[in-house]
């Protein structure tokens, strides 16, 4: 058997196959990572003028702020970026056949953003 013979990713230091299945995805899980990052302190940041437009408006007697209430909500806001992150990896997950590169990728992104 001859090296033409071979399947072309069978080389797994090759710059095909490095490229396709450990680059591209690392990249595109490093986007997505950084993306969510920054989304999520953006996120953040709106809740937290919001809250603090509330405390003032309390303040002033315009509302009232029940803690409990808030509680809840900050809770469901919680869920929703566990779930949300939870669905990124999970998809990211199925980009390769072991979706390592893409779900590290992600993780390094997330640190990154």
């Amino acid at each position: 058997m001859n090296n033409s013979d071979l399947l072309p990713f069978s080389d797994i230091f090759s710059s095909t196959f490095l490229v396709g299945n450990v680059g591209a995805p690392f990249v595109i899980g490093l986007a997505v990572g950084y993306f969510a990052k920054k989304m999520l302190k953006t996120v953040l940041f709106i809740a937290g003028a919001a809250i603090v437009v509330l405390f003032v408006a309390e303040y002033y007697g315009i509302t009232s702020v029940n803690d409990i209430h808030l509680q809840n909500a900050a809770s469901a806001a919680t869920d929703a970026a566990k779930n949300s992150g939870s669905f990124l990896i999970s998809r990211l997950s199925h980009i390769t056949a072991r979706g390592v590169s893409a779900v590290g990728g992600f993780y390094f992104g997330f640190k990154m953003g």
